[in-house]
């Protein structure tokens, strides 16, 4: 078995204090919050989790909508530029600084958990763990969905390989200096989500370079099982 990082790489923290990142959300996730909680007659009374939060945008996008909101990132930057991007606007969120392997939170907390390509900037071990650890946190049958990159991806089987389509330090693409990515395949998906209920996965995809290169996601809807 690979070994499994305990400590967030510390790429991101450089990355956080030198580059402005993710300021609005993706359109997967604003369909997932609307379409899933947006019917709740009482928003405030859902409760979300982000894994892989950065400065915020889901996370202010959510608390904005009106839901209690908590987050997770391993970078104190951008829990930091999250924190006051909120304050700004009047909005908080109970953020942290943590390890995606031991969640700070109780046993069926939340009403519904998210990630944005951030489980798949570490080993598959350690997103396996992470995985279990979102299983623990969510109420039974409760929805989370994540997105990863495919293989398909431009840059990946670039760099150094670390471990069966991980590759760290890649030499094109989008993700270049941006550290270690691991990129799903079917069958890796597979393996990763077996114990989540009700699984969809759609593609997101577009091009760069005058569409001479790929980038493409898996988007995988699942829930906790009812028991």
């Amino acid at each position: 078995m690979p070994s499994i990082a305990t400590e967030p790489d510390p790429v991101w923290e450089q990355i956080f204090s030198h580059r402005e990142w993710g300021k609005y959300p993706p359109e997967h996730v604003v369909r997932y919050v609307a379409r899933t909680f947006y019917p709740a007659p009482e928003r405030s009374k859902v409760h979300l989790l982000e894994i892989g939060c950065g400065p915020g945008a889901n996370v202010w996008f959510m608390a904005r909508e009106g839901f209690r909101v908590s987050g997770i990132d391993g970078s104190a930057t951008a829990i930091r530029k999250a924190r006051e991007r909120l304050a700004k606007e009047g909005l908080s969120a109970d953020l942290h600084v943590g390890n995606f392997m031991s969640l700070p939170w109780a046993d069926n907390a939340f009403d519904g958990v998210l990630e944005n390509v951030s489980l798949c900037s570490n080993r598959t071990e350690t997103i396996r763990m992470a995985l279990a650890e979102v299983l623990r946190v969510l109420k039974r049958g409760a929805p989370f969905q994540a997105s990863f990159f495919t293989t398909r991806t431009w840059g990946y089987g670039t760099g150094t390989k670390v471990e069966p389509d991980g590759f760290r330090d890649m030499t094109e693409g989008p993700l270049v200096g941006t550290g270690f990515w691991v990129f799903l395949t079917w069958e890796k998906l597979d393996d990763l989500f077996r114990d989540f209920a009700d699984r969809s996965v759609e593609r997101i995809s577009w091009t760069m370079e005058n569409e001479k290169h790929l980038v493409e996601q898996f988007v995988i809807t699942c829930r906790k099982p009812e028991r």
